[in-house]
């Protein structure tokens, strides 16, 4: 299996993690990425330390809560692919939340740096962006949860839904260097879902010398990391694909560069 997969565990840990990564487990300095799924009743804790977080609530319904606020009932899909933006709260570094299933649940929890610049809150399903992106069989749907117009020190949170039969990430693009106003560093997980389950999506991570050039078959709850290069995404016919992007880096903007080859694409 690829180093750029992280699968998730068969059996889940006892606060219901099913799925870990960590800067030192990828290999990287920003990005953190855990997956939840709780029963009814169940509760999970987390300490924000020096990290702020985006709690994305995949499916279920949940009370939320941090040092100062609760917000009850929460939450509005029981499935990713009712495509209805999801409930969503950030929480700010040096703070705590805790999470109480109201159904069964699953959760995102997104981390990166953070400064406490920004306190915790609330993001309502009212307060996420919708918009279509690309056309024809490269259209796709996409909810901007935590983009960089919206406030946090670093994390940067989208999700995306990939028709079948479509490409999303394309044509080819990238952000992998330092090198503002052209281009911005920003490491990236794709936490991805299938439907039906039994399928798959394809993804390719590539440079531009080949250094990194791996074409991946990503099956439903897995992730992949995107520590550098370009990263498109296929979705085969029959099988919809959705993933949950977490990005952060040294600076919180998103610039990317296309891939030269495919650019022309732009152009139709």
């Amino acid at each position: 299996m690829s180093e750029l997969i992280v699968k998730p565990a068969v059996n889940p840990k006892a606060d219901g993690t099913v799925l870990t990564v960590t800067p030192e487990s990828a290999g990287w300095e920003y990005v953190g990425f855990q997956v939840a799924k709780l029963a009814a009743g169940e509760k999970l804790s987390r300490e924000s330390g020096d990290q702020e977080l985006c709690i994305v609530l995949l499916s279920g319904l949940a009370n939320v809560s941090t040092r100062e606020q609760t917000w009850e009932n929460i939450g509005k899909r029981m499935s990713v692919f009712e495509k209805i933006p999801p409930y969503s709260v950030y929480v700010s570094s040096s703070d705590q939340v805790q999470v109480t299933a109201l159904t069964d649940l699953e959760i995102a929890i997104c981390a990166a740096p953070g400064k406490g610049t920004y306190p915790s809150r609330l993001i309502a399903p009212e307060d996420v962006g919708v918009e279509g992106r690309g056309y024809g069989n490269l259209e796709r749907h996409i909810h901007n949860i935590l983009p960089e117009q919206k406030e946090a020190d670093s994390l940067l949170v989208v999700e995306v839904f990939t028709p079948d039969g479509h490409w999303s990430s394309y044509p080819p693009h990238k952000h992998d260097r330092d090198a503002l106003p052209d281009e911005s560093l920003l490491e990236e997980t794709y936490y991805f879902r299938v439907q039906p389950e039994q399928g798959f999506a394809i993804q390719r991570v590539y440079t531009d010398d080949r250094s990194v050039d791996e074409t991946l078959a990503v099956r439903n709850g897995e992730v992949v990391l995107v520590p550098n290069g370009y990263h498109p995404v296929g979705a085969p016919p029959g099988y919809e694909v959705y993933y949950l992007n977490v990005m952060a880096g040294p600076t919180r903007t998103w610039k990317f560069h296309n891939d030269p080859d495919h650019e022309w694409l732009f152009k139709k």
